[in-house]
């Protein structure tokens, strides 16, 4: 099959190039370097990417570290109640294993996210306003710190935003925040 366009004739690569077309491939390399340089500045100075530390950890060392967290916390009727600043959040196939959670309002918490078995998302939303949220990314073999304190009381709710499976729509959790 052939090309509906005709090949231009002769050497068209050794042609000058038209005023025109040198100015705009002049703006549009500015331009691309004007937003490369807007991309890296904002991801610096900007306070845009999440903080926290990644750890490498096997299934097994995780989930020792939850069932400890498990079996130390207080259970209650809207969920468990950390021992300390550390609370531990396994996703997996279709739950999130240690919620729900019961925090309080001003006290900066250490959530420790890990997947036992694929990608997923941890968006955390408050129950009124779903403008307002967070979403991280959950990966198998990986524990992710991430430091987070609440300022408002109220319920806030943990769902999957990466499809996992068929049942990922009823992935979900809660957690409730105390006035502290």
């Amino acid at each position: 099959m052939t090309s509906p366009i005709k090949p231009p004739d002769g050497n068209w690569w050794d042609q000058p190039v038209n005023r025109r077309e040198s100015i705009w491939l002049g703006l549009g390399v500015g331009w691309s370097l004007i937003l490369f340089g807007w991309m890296s500045a904002w991801t610096r100075v900007g306070d845009q990417n999440p903080i926290g530390e990644t750890f490498r950890v096997e299934d097994e060392e995780f989930r020792e570290k939850l069932t400890d967290y498990k079996e130390r916390a207080e259970e209650t009727d809207d969920g468990l109640v950390p021992p300390e600043q550390d609370v531990y959040l396994q996703a997996m196939r279709f739950q999130w294993d240690g919620a729900p959670v019961v925090l309080e309002t001003g006290t900066e918490y250490d959530f420790h996210l890990n997947s036992m078995d694929v990608q997923h998302g941890f968006s955390l939303r408050p129950e009124d306003a779903l403008s307002k949220q967070i979403n991280l990314q959950v990966l198998p073999g990986y524990e992710w710190v991430v430091p987070m304190t609440f300022d408002e009381p109220g319920t806030y709710h943990i769902i999957c935003n990466e499809f996992c499976g068929q049942g990922h729509r009823s992935m979900h959790g809660t957690i409730v925040v105390e006035e502290g």
